[in-house]
């Protein structure tokens, strides 16, 4: 299967259960669980590929003027951190089916997760390092969605907040070092960039890009001093913990540091960065994780602990510590989120995850016992589990690890770590599980359904297969080795295996084993000290930074960003003009090489009537209605110079936009007074009146020096011209650059024009709702209105142009590649034909044959738009590149046909929709405030005729 297919398929099968939800849950978990394992299939079938030690690629252009290509690449590093996220996947969405209440919008869910899953998969396949950011945080952003899923619990939406804030800025961070590290290498795509080790670690720019990836990275995967978010991240539904903070979203941070492993390693800033953030990490995550008494909060901080540990691995910098790291991934994917969905079980079946009110659930709950006993067992390194022996290969990779010049600090804390590690996995099974039956639990315990225990208990399998044969695993666990290292180290010739003799590493393990027994049965007392004992609280620490950043924030904008408009455009013209005033007297003007034209009288006449305009408009503005009329005036000017200037495209363009946004403001005016107040003094006004002067007359000025004087450099028009008809097939330059060279500006131009009718129609909504309908609907009975209000002629007129407007429209439309038109104006044109009728036959009669809502024309436009620039992707060009072809059909001439075309199409109908939308919304405001109308657009009413005569 195609690498695109594969990270494709979670974000296309994302609108799939919002669209069954309606449908029951067990539609919505079937299709989620579908398209995960199409995806998982799909990646399967790459496994040979991989096994061989060969790439898997897939490269298509995006922006390659920014660097920034669609290429995915999969080695067997990233096939690894793929299986983990797609394969745990498919067992947290079989988990969430029968987790979530009947209460929970099951498509909503797994909508959110089916985005996260893509933006992982995204990650660890994506060969360009821009692209991965793009990947990078659209995981913060549905990670978001995740934690915050249960919006009703305060803490829910905080945590989702905490890791938004935290994520989020450790990716800016990420984003900085990697475009340093980049430049460093001469190109974004990681393959490039893995292969100049010496060029990057030799660049002064290395420790500026080290540390802000390793911001991006420790924040990520809840890093010291960054481990505070994770914990409170927990507020989530279990199944996102399970999903997102033991096998996937957490494993980010990680997965980037083994990436970059063969060129930002071996350095002494990575090794004491690296070794010795994770070293703390994991010391102060299991310590604190002990005392905890909620068991998803005890897990959070576990993760924490496991995830430094990690860190530490990989921090060492050595091919041993690597492969130790990789296989403990591995470890710790399987036993951690086997044990959140059991602590999920505990919480469903029992109603509680206090530790303090639980207890003898061994007998009442067997099979989550036994399960989740297993995995914690392997989380403490207990022998014959698998966490037994990445454990042991981490206290090797310790015992031969110096750190600021101290050998034993190293191995000190790293057995120190692992006995506090095996102590709360000791107290997780103890208080939870053993001890009597107790009579006071919140719910009667029992086990669940294997809709529950089925997913841990799966994953609960290669706890024990490969604590009892790691050599089963130790093949591919090489081969992942042998990726993280990329040639910079050789893959270490040593054995996964349980029994390596009585090494110094075994000692320190049954050390840290017998100490974490200790430390639980002296646990009471431990409690009672770490209670007492001073420090710092992450959360309130984070809070008031927060806090304090708020204060200084508001202390410094405020005083200037006071929200008056007139403030902002004056200090901002005061600033341009002085700016343009340096440079003219500065010297730096040539004289003119230039003459002077002699204008025409008609010329002299339209240049009068344009500033009449505008200077009535500044001195008329506080009419509403007459300065409407001036600016119609204003435009129709400046439509008139394009004509004069040549610019047909232009003209009709400007033309159009004027009738639209004419009869759009005057519908809107009919909701406001008359006059608008005055507002400012005299002084103001005069202050006001002067910095207009200066800001047109600088205009003026600028415009007089480049009219007179030839262009020091050849003007980009060249380029446009000489390449039109190569290159887009079209010998209509304006259109050409709309839909081709400049697409990517007119794909963003009608999303937000989009988006501006949506707002509009949304504001609508809420007036609708508010005030303001009460005030439209009480008028005063003696208010006057209009007694026809759709003339007879008007509508007859109306009627027998709209075919003929719509031919008009489609004629610019065709010709738009070749000769003045295209979609934009032909979307104006057949919004005004639509404008035409609301005139005439109003509101009613119009949407009464109203067959597509505005919405859907609008959606349907961008995304013929989007797909149109996407589908060359599939031709290995860039993004909305467009071909073009000529054909004849008989007996017609032969004539062209571009792809150009049907993203035309896709701006026609945003505009269309985006302007009828926006009438719409207007009309429904007007229909409140009058009498509801009826559907005959006439002046007199035939049912009132026909009563009549009879």
């Amino acid at each position: 299967m195609s690498l695109l297919l594969i990270v494709a398929l979670p974000f296309l099968g994302a609108l799939l259960p919002g669209l069954m939800n309606g449908a029951g849950r067990k539609v919505c978990a079937r299709v989620t669980f579908t398209v995960t394992l199409a995806a998982f299939v799909g990646l399967l079938t790459t496994l040979p590929d991989v096994l061989a030690g060969t790439p898997v690629l897939w490269r298509a252009e995006w922006i390659p003027q920014l660097g920034l290509n669609f290429t995915l690449m999969l080695d067997p590093l990233g096939f690894f951190f793929a299986a983990l996220i797609l394969g745990i996947g498919l067992l947290i969405i079989a988990y969430a089916r029968h987790y979530l209440s009947r209460d929970d919008n099951m498509g909503e869910f797994f909508t959110y997760l089916l985005l996260f899953q893509g933006a992982m998969v995204g990650i660890v396949l994506s060969d360009n390092v821009l692209l991965l950011l793009v990947f990078w945080e659209l995981t913060s952003l549905s990670s978001f969605l995740l934690i915050g899923y249960w919006k009703h619990l305060p803490e829910g939406r905080q945590g989702a907040r905490m890791a938004l804030t935290v994520t989020g800025m450790g990716g800016l961070a990420l984003v900085g070092g990697m475009l340093l590290l980049g430049r460093i290498a001469g190109s974004y795509d990681l393959s490039v960039i893995l292969q100049s080790r010496e060029a990057i670690q030799a660049s002064p720019l290395y420790v500026p890009a080290l540390l802000l990836i390793l911001l991006g990275c420790f924040t990520k995967s809840a890093q010291f001093p960054f481990h505070f978010w994770l914990p409170h991240a927990m507020a989530a539904p279990t199944p996102v913990s399970a999903y997102l903070h033991s096998a996937t979203m957490v494993k980010a941070g990680l997965f980037l540091l083994a990436r970059l492993w063969p060129v930002l390693s071996g350095t002494p800033e990575w090794f004491a960065l690296v070794t010795g953030a994770g070293l703390v990490t994991m010391v102060l995550g299991a310590a604190i994780a002990l005392f905890k008494h909620d068991l998803k909060a005890l897990l959070a901080f576990s993760t924490v602990s496991h995830l430094g540990l990690i860190t530490m691995l990989l921090g060492t910098g050595t091919a041993f510590g690597a492969m130790a790291a990789v296989f403990h991934i591995l470890n710790h994917a399987t036993f951690k989120a086997a044990l959140f969905m059991s602590a999920g079980i505990i919480d469903h079946e029992t109603g509680t995850r206090d530790v303090l009110r639980l207890g003898g659930l061994r007998r009442l709950m067997p099979i989550t016992f036994a399960i989740a006993t297993l995995a914690a067992l392997s989380m403490a390194g207990i022998p014959l589990l698998n966490g037994f022996v990445s454990k042991e290969m981490m206290l090797e990779e310790a015992l031969h690890t110096t750190l600021f010049g101290l050998p034993w600090l190293v191995p000190v804390l790293a057995g120190l770590g692992s006995l506090l590690s095996a102590a709360y996995c000791f107290r997780f099974v103890g208080h939870t599980f053993l001890g009597p039956v107790r009579d006071d639990y919140p719910a009667h315990p029992h086990d669940p359904g294997p809709g529950l225990w089925l997913p841990p208990a799966i994953l609960v399998v290669p706890v024990v297969v490969l604590g009892v044969a790691p050599f089963l695993a130790e093949p591919f666990v090489k081969l992942v080795t042998a990726a993280v290292l990329g040639g910079a180290a050789e893959v270490p010739d040593a054995h996964l295996a349980v029994w390596h003799g009585l090494v110094p590493a075994l000692w320190v393990s049954i050390i840290a084993v017998a100490g974490g027994l200790a430390l639980l049965w002296a646990y009471s007392p431990a409690l009672r000290l770490w209670d007492r004992s001073p420090r710092p609280e992450a959360k309130r620490l984070f809070d008031g930074v927060i806090r304090g950043a708020v204060r200084a924030a508001r202390g410094a904008v405020l005083p200037l960003h006071d929200g008056a408009f007139t403030r902002y455009a004056a200090v901002f013209a005061v600033a341009v003009v002085a700016l343009g005033l340096h440079a003219f007297l500065s010297g730096t003007v040539a004289p003119p090489t230039r003459a002077l034209q002699v204008p025409s009288v008609v010329h002299v006449a339209g240049w009068a009537m344009l500033v009449a305009a505008a200077a009535g408009l500044v001195f008329l503005h506080r009419s509403r209605l007459l300065s409407l009329i001036l600016i119609g005036i204003v435009g129709l000017m400046v439509t008139a110079g394009f004509v004069l200037f040549s610019a047909p495209d232009l003209a009709m363009t400007q033309l159009t936009v004027e009738v639209v946004t004419i009869i759009l403001l005057l519908l809107a005016l009919n909701f406001l007074p008359n006059h608008t107040p005055r507002e400012s003094g005299a002084a103001r006004r005069v202050r006001d009146a002067a910095i207009a002067v200066a800001g047109g007359a600088a205009t003026a000025a600028l415009s007089w020096h480049y009219l007179l004087r030839d262009a020091v450099a050849p003007p980009i028009s060249g380029f446009h011209l000489a390449n039109s008809y190569e290159g887009g097939g079209g010998t209509n330059v304006v259109n050409v650059i709309l839909v081709d060279f400049r697409g990517f500006d007119t794909f963003g131009e009608i999303i937000v024009l989009s988006i501006a009718a949506v707002l509009i129609y949304a504001l609508t909504e809420a007036l609708l709702g508010g005030p303001v309908r009460a005030r439209l609907l009480h008028r005063r009975p003696d208010q006057p209105r209009a007694g026809g209000r759709h003339p007879i002629p008007m509508v007859m007129v109306t009627r027998v142009m709209m075919p003929v407007v719509l031919v008009v429209a489609l004629y610019v439309f065709w010709r738009g590649h070749n000769e003045p038109g295209g979609g934009f104006i032909a979307g104006l044109i057949v919004a005004i034909a639509f404008v035409m009728q609301y005139m005439a036959s109003g509101f009613a009669w119009t949407s009464a044959r109203l067959r597509y809502p505005y919405h859907g024309v609008i959606g349907a436009g961008v995304l013929v738009a989007g797909l149109t620039g996407i589908g060359s992707w599939f031709f290995g060009a860039p993004f909305l590149s467009s071909a073009f072809t000529y054909v004849r059909i008989p007996p017609f001439e032969k004539f062209e046909l571009a792809t150009a075309a049907l993203f035309d199409v896709g701006v026609l109908l945003a505009v269309v929709g985006a302007v009828m939308l926006s009438l719409e919304s207007f009309s429904r405001l007007a229909r409140r405030a009058h009498d509801p109308e009826d559907e005959h657009p006439m002046e007199i009413d035939p049912s009132r005729d026909a009563a009549g005569e009879a």
